[in-house]
Order: structure tokens, then sequence, then C-alpha cells
């Protein structure tokens, strides 16, 4: 009776025999065959997403500037990442977790240098860049702060006329040099010479050029604001008229006699977007080559694009960066380069 006793009970009996088939099965339905079968539908996403990230210039503008509205977000694109990683782990699926490597070798690829810091020290001249929003409830705090933030030369966007003196006031004491054209306007430390209007096919001055006359040469120093896009439901990305000034303002930048050249502006769209490569073909970003992560800065109160750029010709980029938020919608960008 003992031995029968054991043989039901004991090790190898009945109860055990039970408990290690359901281990097995557990283990089958976790780590068998069906795990290669299970999440197709998730690991055919991650390719299209991996497909969109590296084909996104073949996304068409001919419907509502789709392919630029996609590469002014495209850094977002990767959000959908660590969703398909979730649902591929809920599905216990091998496939879709494999499938997944591919679009993350490809975000890493375009933007994983972005999330470095690329960051140098010193510099031979430090600019800023903000759009300070025409409808700016405080120009003269907005003033107080960027005249703190020790830039040696300062250009301003959407300069409204009745606010225009509120920042003259503000950033006299730090620049004794300044001009205004339309609504942009070029503070600096430095003497200014050579400042007109630039004609980016706007009506009206949006943006401008000066010689700035440093201690170490003089450089050419452009500031622009180029046309506001919208999403229509009607009409999609309405960009027509922003690609329009963008050509015209890279065809004044490749007609410039100076070598040294920098641009400021809020330039309404991001370096990925290949309307703007008649600007960005010619010159260099200073948040790609010098800065810290991606630099934001529209909205200020959730930042989701770098719209506010500081590109730069025939100087080398030190460091580049995003200076505390304002009154504006936008936050203040700053740069600072060697020649």
């Amino acid at each position: 009776m003992a031995q029968a006793y054991m043989t039901e009970s004991g090790p190898g009996g009945p109860d055990t025999g039970r408990t290690g088939s359901r281990a097995r099965r557990l283990a089958a339905a976790r780590f068998g065959p069906g795990t290669w079968r299970r999440g197709i539908l998730l690991a055919v996403c991650s390719v299209l997403i991996a497909l969109l990230m590296v084909f996104h210039s073949r996304v068409p503008n001919r419907v509502g500037n789709l392919g630029s509205l996609l590469e002014t977000f495209l850094p977002w694109v990767g959000l959908a990442l660590p969703v398909l990683l979730v649902l591929g782990l809920l599905r216990r699926s091998a496939t879709a977790l494999v499938a997944l490597v591919l679009p993350l070798a490809v975000w890493l690829n375009l933007f994983g240098g972005l999330v470095t810091d690329k960051a140098g020290s010193g510099g031979a001249l430090t600019v800023v860049t903000h759009n300070v929003n025409a409808d700016n409830p405080d120009p003269a705090g907005t003033a107080r702060e960027i005249a703190g933030s020790g830039a040696d030369v300062v250009a301003l966007q959407e300069l409204k006329q009745g606010a225009v003196p509120a920042y003259e006031e503000g950033l006299a004491a730090e620049y004794p040099h300044h001009q205004v054209e339309g609504t942009v306007g070029l503070w600096s430390k430095y003497p200014l010479s050579d400042v007109r209007g630039v004609d980016i096919e706007m009506g009206w001055t949006r943006a401008m050029r000066g010689t700035v006359g440093t201690p170490d040469g003089p450089v050419a120093v452009y500031v622009a604001h180029l046309p506001s896009v919208r999403v229509k439901l009607n009409a999609g990305f309405t960009a027509e008229q922003r690609d329009n000034s963008a050509e015209a303002l890279g065809i004044a930048i490749r007609d410039e006699p100076l070598e040294r050249v920098v641009l400021l502006g809020d330039l309404n769209g991001t370096m990925n977007d290949r309307a703007l490569s008649p600007v960005t073909s010619q010159m260099r970003s200073t948040q790609g080559a010098a800065g810290d992560g991606f630099g934001f800065s529209w909205p200020a109160s959730f930042p989701m694009a770098r719209i506010d750029q500081v590109m730069v010709r025939g100087v080398e980029p030190v460091s580049s960066w995003s200076l505390p938020s304002t009154a504006s919608d936008h936050l203040p960008v700053a740069a600072s380069v060697d020649f």
C-alpha cells in the first residue's frame, strides 16, 4: 500500500505529471511555434512605418502638402514604436518584436544624433532669435529677458508697430545698434551697416539683412519670418506662400557676397521639410551640428517642432540651445559660432 501511495502522490505521480504537463502547455503557448505565427499585422505595421520614415521625401505634396506636413513632425513618428512594442508583448509575438528592430534602426539613423549633446564651449559670436508674438501681452518683460541672454546679436520677428518702442527701450542698454524693417528687427552690440529689407514676396517686409562688424570681421546676418502654415480639413497643409518665400530667401542668401552668413528667424518649417530646401541646402543648422536634443521651439507651452532656426554658412557652430519661455508662444533659441 505504501508503494501504491508513493506512486500516486510522490515524485512522478499523477499530481506532478499534471503540473508538469500544465507547465509545458504554458511554455508552448508562450514560446512555441505560435509565437511566430501571431502578430503578423503588427510586423507589417512596423515595416510600413520604417518605409514611411525612409521614403518620407517620396510622400507627394500634390494633395494637401502631405509630404511637408509629415516632415514637419517626422521625429514624432517614433511614438508608434513603443505602442507596437507593448502590443507585441501582449500578443506574445516574436514576429512583431523582431520586426520592430527595423523602424527602430531607421529612427535612430535619422534622429539618433540629435539626442546626444554635441555642444562645445566658447564661441566668437552668440546670437538669439525670437518670434515675440504680435499679441505678446508683455513686450517690455520679453525684451528684458532677451537682454539678459548675453547674446551679441538679437533678431526679433512678429514685431507689432505699437510694441516696437518697448523692445527698443528694453534692449537699448545692451544693444546700442539696431534697426527695424517692417515686422522684423536686428539688435547688435557691434556696429551695423548695409541694413536693408529683403523681398520674400510677401507684399510687406518680413525679412532683412545687415552687416555686423564684429572684432573678427564682417558677418552678414539675415532675419526672416516666413509665412505661417495651417492645417485645414478642406485644404490640407496650406504652405504655398511659405514655400514661395523660402525660394526668394534662398536666392537672396545665394547671392550674398560676404563669406560669413548667419540666418536667424521663424521659418515656419523644420530642417526635414523639403519645401525649405532653397535655404537648407546651402546652410547648416546649429541645432543639428552643435545642439543638445531636438531643440523644439513651438508651441512654447508644449514644444513639438523646431521651426525657429539659427543657420550658418562660412562659420562653425559651437553650441545651440533654447532659452526659457517668455510671454510669446515661441521659445527663443540661441547659438554660438566660431570663425
